[in-house]
């Protein structure tokens, strides 16, 4: 199926890499999320980084507040091969020791570290093992003269916390980070990121901080996050939710999914049924999703219960479900069998991996 591709230019932005994953430039905008396991417990964070990493994501952040969890961050390092960030605050030697034992990205604001000679340190240490940092500006923990002169919260106060970071990084000539300004608003964040992304050069990582839950979190990331990256800005992402770290990965990806920027796994199109349908469409749906979240080839999938839109909707996917008399199973636009109901989940999820293992003989289709 052809699709439009969306009609803004993307910002252009430097590129840096964080262990094997380009951000920024021309990279795929990729996709993370933070443990939040005790960083101190090995094995729970190690198990979690492999579960984030199965779902999709290309970046996992672990929180190392202490030495103590920085010695665990070293036996977590050597267990995993997905690249991981430190997020780091005020102690400028959790992030030379976590340096040595493998970071690939420090998150830590230059400003919040003490003493001009202890960010000398941090950045020395940096540049000499080529890891980037990240500066990440969040609403809710301004520096307390930014809330005296802007009485609260706003764009233009976050923008020039960033800035003041941005500035310490310029004067000890360290151009290799990454910014991000998160606000639990969907407006502050976004007006925001407008206002900074056309005063630097550097990568912008995106997220709406504190969201909510799965649904009301996922709404407010998918709104915020959708209107930046549909004007073509934003590097890198992160889904905020209370909720499982792998449900980070999952809306995220679907965010991308939606725009056409990157592709993985099944993107299911299904109508939210009604009077005409000729099988129960949510069952199916909830039975078909469960049975197919180890996919991560690229594919389109269409149930539809009725022959109103369903054929439609079938002939442009890879693999089509219209509900009739009979109910009929497409692939690649034409029909080519009849399911009962009792069959359609199975089938069509037959069909979807049948499709899948075509593909793989064919290298020309592959997720990006």
């Amino acid at each position: 199926m052809s699709h439009p591709t969306a009609p803004t230019i993307r910002r252009l932005s430097r590129k840096i890499r964080v262990g094997g994953v380009a951000v920024g430039g021309d990279a795929p905008i990729a996709v993370q999320s933070m443990t939040n396991t005790d960083t101190c417990d090995v094995a729970a964070t190690v198990a979690q980084i492999q579960a984030l990493k199965k779902a999709g994501a290309d970046l996992v952040r672990v929180s190392v507040p202490s030495m103590e969890a920085a010695d665990a961050f070293g036996k977590i390092r050597a267990q995993v091969d997905i690249p991981l960030i430190t997020d780091i605050h005020f102690d400028y030697r959790i992030a030379l020791k976590v340096a040595e034992l493998g970071a690939d990205c420090l998150r830590i604001n230059p400003g919040n570290i003490g003493r001009e000679d202890r960010v000398r340190a941090v950045i020395d240490c940096a540049r000499d093992k080529g890891i980037p940092l990240r500066i990440g500006v969040n609403a809710g923990s301004l520096e307390k003269d930014l809330q005296q002169k802007y009485g609260e919260p706003t764009p233009a106060a976050m923008v020039e916390s960033a800035l003041r970071h941005i500035d310490i990084l310029d004067r000890l000539d360290y151009p290799e980070f990454k910014v991000s300004l998160k606000a639990s608003d969907v407006w502050m964040t976004v007006l925001a990121y407008r206002t900074l992304a056309g005063q630097i050069e550097q990568p912008l990582h995106l997220g709406i901080t504190e969201a909510g839950g799965l649904r009301a979190g996922a709404v407010k990331s998918a709104v915020g996050l959708g209107m930046l990256l549909a004007e073509g800005i934003g590097d890198t992402i992160r889904i905020s939710l209370a909720a499982d770290p792998v449900e980070e990965i999952k809306v995220g990806w679907d965010i991308l999914k939606s725009l056409r920027l990157r592709n993985r796994g099944v993107n299911l199109i299904a109508c939210p049924s009604c009077s005409r349908q000729e099988f129960d469409v949510i069952k199916a749906v909830n039975a078909l999703e469960s049975r197919i979240e180890d996919i991560d080839q690229a594919i389109d999938v269409a149930v539809i219960g009725c022959v109103v839109n369903g054929p439609g909707e079938a002939r442009e996917a890879a693999v089509g479900l219209t509900g009739g008399q009979p109910n009929l199973l497409y692939l690649d636009g034409k029909p080519v069998g009849k399911l009962t109901e009792a069959e359609l989940v199975e089938g069509v999820e037959r069909a979807i991996r049948q499709q899948i293992a075509a593909r793989t003989a064919t290298p020309s289709a592959t997720a990006s």
